[in-house]
């Protein structure tokens, strides 16, 4: 599949979650705080709780759409964390964020139920689960009564063992596969496709060679009707094709990102908000013209 295809890739679709709508025919910039003492990415710099809402605060400033919070490491070879701790993690952000009169949407990155529910009660709209509802289907239940969003998301594996030896016979068709299955699941269960974002999971069970081909081709999982997530931040795939540690790959994310907008993703989620949408709004400049729009991020 070549790059951009304007034809193939402006149509507007529609997020709807929480009482809003999010039309995903731009960049759309959500921001990672990870609430944990392990992230690969940043080392819990925000483990406190404090901490974590001055940095929601200064994602938003940057100009994140919507803010991500998680309190469970997934990086390769991490253990689960129990439910009361993830609570303890997440919940007291999700509020402070909240109390501190930020309105941007909440993402809550969870896979557990307990923590979902929790999660929406102070303040998320939408829940990203990186086991795609596997896990705690409840969780497709209480979206369905809520209306709260959903990100499904591809994994093979689990994070403790997904690096091991991933395999494909056809990366590409069988996440997509995986897509129409799991899409399949939320409906029967109540939740309406306009709820649901797709997210190909790079770097979760992947190698470098299945991360790059789905920045190249995300754009096939466009006939399934919902806008396309990538989470390339400071993958070690970044890491392993430029030779540099997890602090200095700023350059490769937005080199991915600007890539994947151009073949079809429009949700990208990062650790560094500012430079990479100001690299996504030129590129989208760019591939649209319609300057006016990048004038006004």
């Amino acid at each position: 599949m070549g790059l951009y295809n304007q034809d193939m890739k402006s149509e507007k679709v529609t997020w709807r979650f929480g009482g809003r709508e999010l039309i995903c025919d731009r960049p759309i910039l959500v921001g990672v705080i990870n609430v944990t003492p392990d992230s690969f990415s940043d080392g819990g710099r925000f483990f406190e709780t404090l901490a974590a809402v001055e940095q929601a605060r200064e994602l938003v400033d940057e100009g994140a759409d919507i803010i991500d919070v998680g309190g469970e490491s997934t990086r390769p070879g991490s253990d689960p964390v129990d439910t009361p701790e993830e609570l303890r993690r997440v919940i007291p952000v999700i509020r402070g964020i909240r109390e501190a009169g930020i309105g941007v949407p909440i993402s809550i990155d969870t896979r557990k139920f307990a923590v979902v529910k929790a999660a929406v009660e102070v303040g998320a709209t939408i829940v990203n689960d990186v086991r795609a509802l596997r896990d705690d289907p409840e969780i497709a239940d209480f979206c369905a009564e809520t209306g709260v969003g959903v990100v499904l998301m591809h994994m093979q594996g689990t994070p403790k063992t997904m690096q091991d030896n991933p395999y494909y016979e056809d990366v590409i068709g069988e996440i997509g596969q995986f897509f129409e299955s799991r899409m399949e699941f939320a409906i029967s269960r109540g939740v309406k496709p306009e709820q649901i974002v797709l997210d190909p999971g790079i770097g979760f069970g992947k190698t470098v060679e299945h991360n790059l081909r789905i920045i190249r081709e995300c754009g096939a999982w466009l006939k399934l009707g919902r806008p396309i997530m990538v989470g390339p931040s400071r993958k070690s795939f970044i890491g392993k094709i430029l030779d540099v540690g997890v602090d200095k790959r700023l350059n490769g994310t937005i080199g991915a990102c600007v890539i994947a907008l151009m073949n079809g993703a429009r949700l990208f989620r990062v650790h560094d908000v500012r430079p990479v949408r100001e690299a996504l709004t030129v590129a989208y400049a760019a591939m649209t013209g319609e300057v006016e729009w990048a004038e006004n991020v």
